[in-house]
């Protein structure tokens, strides 16, 4: 069974969607998804799908959207018996001490990748090498085909999840910039920093990327306008002022300070002065 959630919920079997289009049995299936291998408690499926006002039929009711799954799985296998599922689709949507689990029997699951390459990516990163943090990073965003679970409408526990993965992605994505300003493609990340900038107003990383990636551009002006306008907006929606790091960053480009220059060798790892401004 490969699995997709990183987009639309996708979930194959066989080669067969078994997606079902109604929406609590399709909520059932991502919440089973989204923990593939793993039990779900029952609890779990019942508060995703009414939250704290459950039906008095609960129990019969979420058998019922189990007994539909199975039958979209069964569907999929065919008639015919497998040695490694005796027990056909139950084989697959396995009934657990107080839940069910989503047996993947080996298939590809987007998240685990998606989470493998990101692991990679950050232990390059640790190590100094820019090119291969950046390639991981870069393979673990191709995996997202749009919102997480975009067209399933979540509970409160799916939602969490959902939130949980958008962060990791953002934060996967700023990860993989840092890399690439390691690398000098400054001018090169500076249009695709300004639309994230517009995107994420108040995200600091974000904003200091593109003051750093227009700095060294040759574009000092642009990149102190950044700092004014990430001052504004934090004090009218948050009555903040920016961070201590952004302002050292500030004062640095205000002193054309030689830290925000590429160092000899910040192209193959040192990455000095990112990981200077990132921690103040």
């Amino acid at each position: 069974m490969d699995i997709s959630v990183l987009g639309p919920c996708r979930v194959v079997q066989s080669g067969v969607s078994v997606v079902p289009t109604a929406v609590k049995p399709r909520k059932v299936l991502a919440l089973l998804a989204i923990h593939p291998d793993q039990v779900v408690s029952v609890g779990s499926l019942v508060e995703e799908l009414w939250g704290e006002a459950p039906p008095r039929s609960v129990q019969t009711t979420l058998q019922t959207y189990i007994l539909q799954l199975r039958n979209l799985i069964a569907a999929a296998i065919g008639g015919v018996r497998r040695p490694e599922l005796p027990n056909g689709a139950k084989s697959i949507l396995v009934t657990e001490s107080g839940g069910y689990l989503l047996d993947t029997q080996g298939g590809v699951v987007d998240v685990k990748e998606y989470e493998r390459l990101a692991g990679a990516g950050h232990r390059a990163l640790e190590s100094g090498d820019c090119s291969a943090a950046s390639d991981s990073f870069r393979r673990a965003l191709a995996l997202w085909r749009g919102p997480a679970l975009v067209d399933v409408q979540c509970g409160p526990l799916l939602e969490i999840e959902a939130t949980r993965l958008e962060e990791s992605r953002l934060s996967i994505l700023n990860q993989r910039i840092e890399a690439d300003l390691r690398l000098g493609r400054h001018h090169e990340l500076v249009g695709e920093l300004s639309g994230l900038a517009a995107q994420h107003p108040m995200h600091e990383d974000t904003q200091g990327q593109l003051m750093l990636a227009l700095y060294r551009s040759g574009r000092r002006g642009n990149a102190l306008e950044v700092y004014q306008r990430l001052r504004t907006v934090l004090s009218q929606e948050l009555g903040l002022d920016p961070s201590p790091r952004l302002q050292h960053l500030q004062r640095a480009m205000l002193e054309s300070s030689l830290e925000l220059e590429i160092q000899p060798g910040m192209r193959t790892g040192s990455g000095r002065v990112e990981r200077t401004l990132r921690a103040r």
